[in-house]
């Protein structure tokens, strides 16, 4: 340890950081981003966070507004986040819009331009304005880290199976784009997840939706449920490797998940009015004969009914004459 005193911080010669104009006109590849698992580096590198369940990057869309980098290599590094986390299979992706655009500019962008489609990643719009911590003042920022922060947010309040939206952005001051709801309605079904003002409510994210073209994975909180039990599930099960595979093991089995999924039901995850109809387990001869278990394999099936979101509340109201009434 040195001795207590000033002493000056300053890069060597040959790593000096580059002068700004040489920084600007430098290009990224997409394939630095990208990066290798092997060697722990860019969004390949995260599959060493095996507890990690949100993925984002908001620097992106900074190094496309700096020129660093061009569309091309925006859409290759969020293609290759949606794909990370459908390898993971315990993460979602929140993928950004790129800056300046309307609603049908950034509905035809993610339609007809980079036309994605997975059930673990989704997109925001539009950008929010925040407090400038170095210049004051504001700045626009792409809404991913604060996206990612709601769901910690509202998975820590609620969890998992709630919907991550109508839910108030904590430090956004503005929006970029004021969109109405009609223009809501054009984006929506395309999982475009609109952060809107209401007067008297503030700024909320107003929409949760993946960008899955498959109905059944149509909600976030669907995907992120399924992410959550697939999950305890497989570390819940660790004991159960090299056991005798008889029945016995099956009934511990079944009465183990069983628990869990009860516990699942009981915080309001699961449909139903008992916790029988909102899931089964099945792990018994049927499904596990002789030549199964020849091979040192275990097959248990389970099936869950998730709650979904009311994202759209209909009410009808109906003109009745005065003294009668409807039964």
């Amino acid at each position: 340890m040195p001795p207590p005193g000033t002493y000056p911080l300053s890069l060597p010669v040959e790593t000096a950081m580059p002068a700004p104009s040489e920084t600007k006109s430098k290009k990224i590849s997409a394939d630095l981003l990208v990066g290798d698992a092997s060697q722990r580096s860019g969004i390949n590198g995260l599959e060493v966070a095996e507890d990690a369940n949100i993925i984002c990057f908001p620097d992106l869309m900074a190094l496309y507004q700096g020129g660093r980098i061009n569309m091309e290599t925006v859409q290759a590094v969020q293609q290759a986040m949606l794909d990370h986390a459908q390898n993971m299979g315990n993460r979602v992706a929140i993928i950004d819009t790129p800056p300046g655009l309307t609603p049908q500019q950034v509905r035809d962008w993610r339609m007809k331009e980079v036309n994605y489609d997975s059930k673990y990643g989704a997109m925001y719009y539009p950008w929010i304005k925040v407090k400038d911590p170095v210049g004051g003042g504001s700045i626009m920022v792409p809404p991913s880290g604060h996206m990612a922060g709601i769901w910690a947010r509202s998975d820590s309040q609620r969890g998992v199976h709630k919907a991550p939206a109508n839910e108030v952005i904590a430090g956004c001051i503005g929006l970029e784009y004021q969109t109405t709801s009609s223009e809501q309605a054009i984006l929506n079904p395309d999982g475009i997840n609109v952060i809107r003002t209401f007067p008297g409510r503030g700024i909320r994210v107003w929409g949760a939706r993946t960008l899955s073209s498959d109905a059944a994975w149509r909600y976030l909180n669907v995907r992120r449920l399924f992410n959550y039990v697939e999950e305890s599930l497989m570390k819940g099960t660790q004991w159960v490797v090299f056991e005798p595979n008889d029945m016995d093991l099956w009934e511990r089995i079944k009465r183990d998940i069983s628990a869990f999924l009860t516990r699942v039901y009981r915080d309001g995850a699961l449909f139903g009015a008992t916790p029988g109809e909102s899931f089964y387990v099945k792990v018994d001869a049927e499904n596990n004969p002789p030549e199964t278990r020849d091979v040192g394999q275990l097959i248990i099936e389970i099936g869950i009914a998730p709650v979904k979101p009311a994202e759209f509340v209909i009410i009808r109201i109906s003109q009745m004459q005065s003294g009668s009434a409807t039964v």
